[in-house]
């Protein structure tokens, strides 16, 4: 399962990150484009964990209160 949300969150990085920020590819990337990647694969990590976090509170929270 966990293999599965790695996969899923790459494909989504990868389709957005490079959407958004390589507008004429080219054959090497440009130093914006290097620095919107980098910005853009942060924000996706950060969201990625900070939702992770989220659902392993909730679902810990949920079986203790089932425990109670």
């Amino acid at each position: 399962m966990r293999v599965q949300q790695l996969q899923g969150l790459l494909t989504a990085i990868n389709e957005r990150c490079f959407s958004k920020c390589i507008t004429k590819p080219g054959t090497s990337l440009s130093g914006s484009e290097q620095t919107c990647l980098s910005r853009c694969m942060d924000r996706y990590m950060d969201t990625f964990n900070i939702v992770s976090r989220t659902y392993v509170a909730r679902v810990q929270k949920e079986r203790v209160e089932r425990a109670t």
